[in-house]
């Protein structure tokens, strides 16, 4: 068995480390020291002449060095990893995954006097407070760290060694969580294999009495079964209200249906309803809990790649009607958002391919890293390779997607400003699969649609480089979404971009891209319209000049 160290600097990582491992007879590996001996070169050297960044490449190549995990009950090796190494998500799905994460915790002030007492040259804390840098550390990376065993940093050497001795007995957990944060709009957790744990967590913290699982039949079937399982087996009464499959979910008769179902089975407002299934179950399932009683809690489990990284995440409980998508809805935020990626395994091609629609989106709002991921795995989780299952690429991409939202919607959950630019490549993508009846187009397939026409009008503008739109729509190309034309006539998607929520005054707001992110318009001129509507539809230029300034404006 491996046993990781993580923290914060000065938490004692590789004192406790050696000692622990000279107990046991083990091998203690110093991540930091490793990665000196073969740059040849100090830390503090390396910051200074390369930079932190060069630092973290070094640092994840020490990470793949360690090799895979040791499956024997005996503790074989200690690794204790620098504070920073577990910013990095590939290293975490290395170092927590089938090894026995400990995080060393303890005061910043304690930490700080620490620092202050070492001729050991932090280079993110030299030169400032200690106690004030190390505070700031804690905040930024809490929720990398407390995946692991939390332990007290400030006790004796010997008393931590007694206190890790005694918990890992148990060995490594079958199940790895990756990332847990306590945000204000609710816990989030990351990993592989958590839900029914996870789940358990939620219900215990809300004190219910039962867990009452909302699902739809083929989810059911798939996850739903072995997670109401688990949870029996765990002590949980289990109840089970099944909506529709899809967008069929998303009606106000649905909605009726699942309420009174609910008042048949005397849920009342202290209970917490659990929502297991893809995006359009879990807008449903949220509008429900947030309709019913005028509000009970619940916690997302969404069992699709667009729900994991986009659609189940933030508050935002909607249901369709034949005028516009998700025109009806409440913002009702989950008590806890669960992401279990080993969920995805059984999805088809199609729907793995489809929810990149929406991480390109994510990319293109400004992270640089997630866009290179997707030209590096993206073609790979597109046809349903298993590599980016086992490398940590599909995790990383949920984490990177799921965080960024977290910070958009934190700062921003009403929508009132920063939450709008979420909406890149919706709005021709609601119009598309408003006019297609909500069948027939995925959702993220119609936010591909959507994101080639806000390129086209940004294009139009002048607001983004031709390298840039150049560079999205070939990873578009590369994915294969959005290359053929809709089934959708041009007029029907203008008509149904009439009634978008995101009007105001008259006008509709359109998320544009820029070089490195995106802004939001509303005068854009009419031409511009018709210039993305052509271009995200796919239209020959003959066929280009579809929308006109009144097709695509406010209805009376």
């Amino acid at each position: 068995m491996d046993l990781v160290l993580v923290g914060l600097p000065g938490s004692g990582k590789s004192a406790v480390g050696r000692r622990l491992a000279q107990r046991h007879g083990a091998t203690f590996v110093d991540l930091d020291d490793m990665i000196e001996r073969r740059v040849g070169r100090p830390v503090p050297a390396i910051f200074a002449d390369e930079g932190e960044q060069a630092f973290r490449r070094y640092e994840r190549e020490a990470v793949l060095s360690l090799g895979p995990a040791d499956p024997d009950a005996r503790l074989r090796r200690v690794i204790a990893t620098g504070g920073g190494a577990v910013i990095d998500p590939r290293n975490r799905w290395l170092l927590y995954r089938g090894r026995y994460p400990v995080w060393l915790d303890g005061p910043a002030e304690a930490l700080g006097h620490r620092i202050g007492r070492s001729p050991n040259v932090r280079p993110l804390i030299s030169g400032r407070d200690p106690t004030v840098a190390i505070r700031e550390l804690a905040v930024a990376r809490e929720r990398f760290y407390s995946p692991a065993l939390q332990i007290g940093a400030t006790a004796p050497i010997n008393a931590i060694v007694g206190v890790l001795e005694h918990q890992m007995a148990e060995g490594p957990a079958d199940s790895v969580t990756l990332m847990r944060a306590e945000t204000a709009i609710g816990r989030v957790e990351i990993g592989h294999g958590i839900a029914s744990s996870a789940i358990s967590g939620a219900l215990r913290r809300q004190h219910a009495r039962r867990a009452i699982l909302v699902a739809d039949p083929k989810t059911w079937e798939v996850a739903g079964a072995a997670i109401a399982d688990a949870l029996a087996a765990d002590g949980w009464p289990i109840e089970r209200v099944l909506l529709p499959r899809g967008e069929h979910a998303k009606r106000l008769r649905v909605v009726e249906q699942a309420c009174r179902e609910l008042a048949r089975l005397h849920v009342d407002r202290r209970e917490t309803l659990v929502a297991i299934g893809g995006g359009a179950l879990t807008d449903a399932a949220g509008f429900v809990a947030a309709s019913y009683l005028r509000g009970v809690p619940i916690v997302q489990v969404p069992t699709t790649l667009v729900g994991q990284i986009d659609a189940a995440l933030g508050g935002k409980t909607a249901v369709d009607l034949p005028e516009g998508k998700n025109l009806v809805g409440a913002f009702h935020q989950p008590v806890a958002f669960v992401a279990d990626v080993s969920l995805l395994a059984t999805l088809p091609p199609r729907q793995l391919r489809a929810a990149l629609g929406e991480a390109v989106k994510m990319g293109v709002l400004g992270d640089e890293r997630l866009l290179e991921l997707i030209e590096e795995d993206g073609e790979a989780i597109a046809q349903g390779d298993r590599r980016p299952f086992e490398s940590g690429g599909l995790a990383e991409l949920v984490e990177r997607c799921a965080w960024a939202k977290v910070e958009v919607v934190t700062a921003d959950e009403r929508e009132s400003g920063l939450r709008m630019t979420l909406n890149l490549g919706h709005t021709i993508g609601h119009g598309i699969e408003a006019a297609a009846g909500y069948s027939k187009i995925l959702h993220g397939e119609a936010v591909a649609y959507g994101l080639r026409g806000a390129l086209a009008i940004a294009r139009a503008l002048d607001i983004v480089p031709p390298e840039r739109a150049g560079r999205v729509n070939a990873l578009l190309d590369r994915l294969g979404l959005g290359l053929t034309p809709p089934p959708v006539s041009p007029e029907s998607v203008a008509e149904h971009m009439a009634t978008d929520k995101k009007h105001a005054l008259g006008r509709l707001s359109w998320v544009l891209p820029t070089a490195t992110g995106v802004i939001v318009r509303s005068d854009v001129p009419a031409e511009a319209v018709a210039a993305g509507l052509a271009a995200g539809l796919r239209l020959s230029p003959i066929n280009a000049a579809v929308a006109t300034p009144a097709e695509v404006s406010v209805r009376p």
